[in-house]
């Protein structure tokens, strides 16, 4: 049986380098052809190349650094797992879900796939750090401005879905702390979901 790991947290909190990280742990440990690493925002990118109406506008919204709509995330994450998921692969996913909806919607499928364990991997870093992170990113979009827009979506959005997963017995919740070094960080998690 498979395991899942949803990785959640604030932007700069480190879910893209820790899920790489724990993604070359279970393969080494398993085999190339034991997971699947769900990437939300490389989906969204791929398909917002596309020529189709809706993908020029999903472009225009990535150019200005908005918010895809929950319907186009669910069919995009949904459609990858249809479309790639094999019998007892464990699954990594990094951007979803962003939104309560979207965690609801994720919640039927991981019943659907029927995981033996469903992990949270919590990655727990203050605004503090996450915005000194973001800022030595040096991206286009990491301002100030930007950055604080992003941690004030992150408490009316990110938050509840933070706390759907804290309160629900289906989930193994992990609470690392993300303020220390990527490699202390992926030792607790290790240790958090048993590898």
């Amino acid at each position: 049986m498979a395991n899942v790991y949803i990785f959640v947290g604030r932007s700069g909190s480190g879910k893209g380098t820790q899920g790489a990280l724990l993604d070359a742990a279970i393969r080494t440990l398993s085999g190339n052809d034991s997971l699947l690493y769900l990437e939300t925002g490389r989906l969204v990118r791929d398909f917002s190349k596309g020529d189709t109406e809706s993908s020029l506008m999903s472009k225009a919204i990535n150019d200005v650094g908005g918010l895809q709509p929950e319907f186009l995330i669910i069919s995009l994450w949904s459609n990858f797992l249809i479309k790639n998921f094999k019998k007892n692969m464990h699954v990594i996913t990094d951007g979803t879900p962003r939104k309560l909806l979207e965690a609801k919607v994720l919640d039927s499928a991981l019943d659907f796939y029927n995981f033996q364990h469903k992990f949270v991997i919590f990655l727990n870093a203050s605004n503090d750090e996450v915005t000194k992170r973001l800022l030595a990113r040096d991206r286009a979009d990491d301002t100030l401005e930007g950055i604080h827009s992003r941690l004030a979506w992150y408490e009316t959005e990110v938050a509840p879905v933070v706390d759907f997963y804290r309160t629900n017995s289906k989930y193994i919740f992990c609470d690392i702390n993300a303020d220390q070094s990527a490699e202390k960080v992926q030792e607790d998690l290790r240790k958090a979901v048993g590898l």
